[in-house]
């Protein structure tokens, strides 16, 4: 009965007094422009276009001109014409979550796409853009979190809180390995938010790699790459907003982005609609502070909550890791996790590049033991990818370099634990120990920070 009560009382606040609306004077493509508003927008304001009782448009407030507004809308605008009537929502967005959404897949709109029936709707607003959390009241990144994968759980240490970029060209198997991870975290909850998927690949997604298990303890945030921009925007903001309220709850939360490329590529095509001026790839100015606000929200909240690890998979256009939105991501996350096409075709997946991938929380997050293990096995795989060409053509011979013979004889084990099936799991110190009798070294199972 309380619950009820608090879902009652969270719809009456909710309701307004009065309703003010404009009228449609201008559509330019996928942009409206309205006027008789007076001063009540500003921009993010949400406007809902009515050309008749049975069809409701919402849409979002991007820009002003010459005294209108400028609209985007969050689906197709069939049956607006001039002088229809848009209505101002005078409360700034925002969603309801509520434990009883896990195992539920949702939309950049917060409603069921699954044919499961109606969302429980939770006692507590959540705005879609939350401020990121203070930097005074944060705390610290936690103790490492266990991601099930092998290379990520050894190479590149991921505490709870922290934020880390998986940078991939397309076809290199990110989404096979956000998918193990949101399987087998130690987290206590997982909150996946598909932005530009295809179409296709959303059930494939939710029944073959993410599984009934996974699935069961998370959230799945979905908006096609057929959907307008503004709900392929809104769907990051979703994502973040769900992974916030489990935060507040004092639980650890995975979140997980697939991609942050096509949440730049939508707010692309929103700030070049509204008017703004290109600039690097024809993404414009605020591209780059959309991408700073969106990942700040993530990583440790404030003493008494839990925390939200982020991991945002980053399309890497053409294999250029310089490519501006690259750039950008790099800079704003603790870490990056980087996959390599050349190691995908070999046939090793994932395909992470454990020497050029790093994770900043590290050696702090590793026991002496642990980073130890980890230095010498950096060094084997240096060693050898170092000589590979030689190797190849068969111009190195055995006994000229110690160093290199070893390398011989244990980087194809290296290579060999580095591969996992996306059906198999591995924990953090299960990882140290295999890693330890490949490399030959003694492992206690000192318990890390």
């Amino acid at each position: 009965m309380d619950r009820l009560a608090e879902q009652a009382e969270a719809k009456i606040n909710a309701l307004s007094t009065h309703q003010s609306y404009g009228e449609v004077t201008k559509i330019l493509g996928l942009l409206v422009e309205i006027a008789g508003f007076g001063s009540s927008l500003s921009i993010g304001s949400i406007c809902h276009l009515r050309p008749n009782d049975q069809t409701n448009i919402p849409c979002e407030v991007v820009g002003f001109k010459d005294g209108h507004a400028l609209l985007m809308p969050f689906g197709t605008l069939e049956g607006v014409g001039l002088g229809c009537r848009a209505y101002i929502q005078d409360t700034p967005p925002t969603i309801t979550p509520d434990d009883r959404w896990l195992g539920r897949v949702i939309n950049g709109m917060a409603e069921p796409i699954d044919g499961l029936g109606p969302l429980y709707q939770g006692g507590h607003p959540v705005r879609l853009k939350n401020k990121p959390p203070p930097p005074h009241s944060r705390q610290r990144l936690g103790k490492q979190l266990d991601l099930g994968v092998r290379a990520v759980n050894t190479f590149l240490a991921t505490c709870q809180g922290q934020r880390m970029g998986i940078f991939s060209g397309s076809g290199v198997g990110k989404s096979v390995l956000l998918s193990m991870m949101a399987r087998y975290t130690a987290a206590d909850v997982s909150v996946i938010g598909l932005v530009g998927e295809r179409g296709r690949e959303v059930q494939e997604f939710l029944e073959d790699d993410l599984g009934p298990d996974g699935l069961a303890r998370s959230v799945v945030v979905v908006a096609t790459g057929d959907e307008p921009a503004l709900m392929r925007r809104q769907a990051a903001y979703v994502t973040l907003a769900v992974a916030e309220y489990f935060r507040s709850q004092g639980k650890q939360v995975l979140c997980l982005i697939d991609s942050v490329t096509r949440f730049a590529m939508a707010q692309r095509e929103i700030g070049l609609s509204a008017g703004e001026p290109p600039t690097s790839k024809g993404y414009p100015p605020t591209t780059f502070g959309e991408l700073a606000r969106l990942l700040e929200r993530a990583g440790p909240g404030a003493p008494g909550e839990g925390s939200i690890t982020g991991l945002f998979s980053v399309l890497v256009e053409g294999d250029d890791h310089n490519e501006p939105i690259s750039d950008a991501v790099r800079g704003i996350v603790d870490g990056h996790i980087v996959m390599a096409r050349e190691i995908a075709d070999r046939g090793r997946y994932p395909a992470i590049n454990v020497l050029k991938s790093v994770s900043r929380s590290m050696p702090a997050a590793l026991s002496d033991e642990q980073n130890a293990i980890i230095r010498r096995a950096k060094q084997v795989v240096t060693t050898y990818e170092d000589m590979a060409e030689l190797i190849r053509l068969g111009a190195y011979r055995r006994g000229s370099d110690p160093a290199v013979d070893e390398a011989l004889v244990l980087y194809p084990q290296i290579e060999e634990f580095l591969t996992q099936n996306k059906n198999d799991s591995t924990t953090i110190e299960d990882g140290f120990m295999r890693l330890s009798d490949i490399l030959g070294m003694e492992y206690m199972g000192i318990s890390h920070g």
